[in-house]
């Protein structure tokens, strides 16, 4: 299972095509493709419309969801994480992006992206683990 981050499920619906989107199809097609809920919230918003909404809500609702394991604990870390990125003179431009590398961490799985700030991330937390675009499922 990998983590799918907005920015590569972003692109998809815009029909772009990037090695990254090329690994969400490969993904897809094994079923290993999977969304947490920050990931929903961040592409449930950028409907266009309520049709659009609706649509959006049927096909990720019936993706595989990697959840926080800890309704506290891990939105205390993701806040500890952006606070050691700034320390770092990294500032990562939206906390969700903190949340999300957290989520990925606590579940032991790859994170797939098209964002720049988890390069950054992952400099400042080694164990967040960056999917490849070139490997095989």
């Amino acid at each position: 299972m990998i983590l799918v981050d907005s920015s590569v499920w972003i692109d998809l619906l815009r029909k772009k095509s990037t090695p990254q989107i090329q690994r969400l199809r490969d993904l897809l097609q094994y079923n290993q493709a999977a969304v947490a809920p920050v990931i929903y919230q961040e592409i449930l918003q950028g409907a266009s419309s309520h049709e659009n909404f609706t649509r959006l809500r049927e096909y990720f609702s019936s993706l595989p969801f990697i959840l926080p394991l800890d309704p506290i604990g891990t939105y205390e870390n993701a806040g500890e994480l952006y606070a050691r990125c700034r320390r770092s003179g990294i500032t990562p431009r939206s906390p969700h992006d903190c949340l999300i590398a957290c989520i990925a961490i606590e579940h032991g799985v790859p994170l797939l992206h098209d964002d720049r700030d988890f390069e950054a991330i992952a400099r400042v937390e080694p164990r967040l683990f960056l999917a490849g675009i070139q490997e095989v499922i």
